[in-house]
């Protein structure tokens, strides 16, 4: 499990300062890294939360601690332009349900990643062709776009401010529920936050808002690699 560090504080210019221990040491080595060899740095990055995923299939509480640090030491990933490759990393609501869900996502994953819109700070997700139809299923009045990579579907706004469970951290946040197009079944319930660890590496939470809950649950970990 991630060692214990201490909460982190607000920088003057309002960012998370950089926390302490290991994981934060390993991220600051990366942003130095990153002056010299942006895309060194962004691609050893997204090996590292490449390779939490995998590892929290045999040691969830370990994977998970260091994820929950990775992310505190993250910036809002403002400034991501065009089309994104993502990844779910884990899923983080129980163990046994996150292995149930787990084995489908990992045979059939139709989210390929977003698509961003920087300078109207929007965007949408790209989907595989064959989530065509389970959408249709599920969402019987809402109908996805084409798009070069299969499917394009739920939009979603963004802007930046404090994370929900993380409060002492600034996010990007990507909001569906603002989108009044967006199917109100799960879509509209979901708001992810996303941080950069070095430019090109981002890693994100996705939030469930739960009726008769003051605060969202963590759904699952995501990550988004962006171009230079």
């Amino acid at each position: 499990m991630a060692e214990a560090t201490k909460t982190p504080t607000k920088s003057p210019n309002g960012a998370a300062a950089l926390r302490e221990g290991p994981v934060a040491e390993r991220v600051a080595t990366l942003r130095e890294q990153a002056r010299e060899d942006p895309q060194g740095a962004r691609d050893e990055a997204w090996d590292w939360i490449s390779d939490l995923g995998r590892r929290a299939v045999s040691d969830r509480a370990g994977a998970l601690a260091e994820l929950q640090e990775l992310f505190v030491c993250g910036q809002p990933a403002e400034g991501i332009e065009g089309q994104t490759e993502g990844i779910l990393v884990t899923w983080t609501m129980h163990p046994v349900s996150d292995k149930v869900i787990g084995s489908v996502t990992n045979a059939w994953m139709p989210w390929l990643g977003k698509k961003f819109f920087s300078v109207e700070k929007r965007g949408i997700n790209t989907l595989t062709n064959s989530a065509r139809w389970p959408a249709k299923l599920l969402w019987p009045l809402y109908s996805t776009g084409d798009s070069p990579l299969g499917r394009a579907a739920f939009d979603f706004v963004t802007y930046v401010e404090a994370g929900k469970l993380d409060p002492s951290v600034d996010v990007l946040v990507i909001d569906y529920e603002s989108v009044s197009t967006n199917p109100r079944l799960l879509i509209r319930q979901i708001r992810d936050e996303l941080v950069q660890i070095v430019p090109g590496a981002n890693l994100g939470k996705m939030l469930v808002n739960v009726p008769r809950r003051t605060q969202p649950i963590l759904g699952l970990y995501f990550a988004l690699k962006s171009e230079l």
